[in-house]
């Protein structure tokens, strides 16, 4: 784990990384709760752009354009009882940003360097306070090198295709199996992109959550958050 010391109320910031469909953003938002911590879903951002530049009818191949267009953005992420809301110059897209088809272009434009740079400078300013739980595919790595706690959260490819599959259960006409080749294709994009691929940081806590519940792998984090911070006394 990190060698910095906790500070800010002797608070600490969490990452969690790992591939599509591993379920970061359910535990994370659990995790924040538990902790009393805030929660950022840097997902739901590259999401967030991803539905503005469909609307504008901005392709991932214009990063000129992308990258012009994204300086007038405004990403707010506002928590409440129920998760998170996201909020893009005002409005609230929460539902929009999780359709098929920012799903199916989000790691194109993920892959754009300069909009990388723009929302990591974003989430690192969110972090400086401390008590943050952040998830995405280059936490531990890029975006919070520095986080004193590192999770890599990993499960099969079938199980993961399979909780996505529940979670998108309202979406019509998605079979279990397209899912399955959607997350590995979405795997082997992230793992082979040159800016910020998915990696696990060296420090990293792995684990594997394939048959645990959502529940046992949030008390896991947290007792390793606990851990450490009763360690930094």
């Amino acid at each position: 784990m990190g060698s910095h010391k906790a500070e800010h109320n002797g608070k600490i910031n969490i990452a969690i990384d790992g591939p599509a469909g591993a379920g970061k953003s359910t535990v994370a938002r659990m995790v924040a709760k538990a902790l009393s911590y805030v929660y950022v879903d840097t997902g739901a951002m590259y999401r967030a752009v991803t539905w503005y530049m469909i609307k504008q009818g901005i392709k991932p191949e214009q990063v000129d354009l992308v990258l012009e267009k994204a300086k007038e953005l405004n990403i707010e992420l506002v928590p409440e009882e129920t998760g998170q809301r996201v909020f893009l110059n005002g409005q609230d897209v929460t539902h929009e940003i999780r359709s098929i088809e920012v799903n199916g272009l989000v790691s194109r434009y993920a892959k754009i360097e300069g909009l990388r740079k723009m929302l990591v400078q974003m989430q690192r300013q969110m972090a400086l306070r401390k008590g943050v739980v952040m998830d995405g595919r280059d936490i531990g790595t890029t975006v919070l090198p520095q986080a004193e706690v590192k999770i890599f959260m990993t499960a099969t490819v079938k199980e993961r295709a399979l909780r996505r599959f529940k979670e998108m259960k309202d979406a019509e006409g998605i079979t279990l199996e397209q899912l399955e080749h959607d997350i590995a294709e979405r795997d082997r994009q992230d793992e082979q992109r040159e800016i910020s691929p998915l990696r696990r940081a060296d420090d990293a806590i792995v684990l594997d959550t394939t048959r645990l519940t959502i529940d046992e792998v949030v008390d896991r984090i947290v007792s390793y958050c606990t851990i450490h911070m009763d360690g930094e006394k």
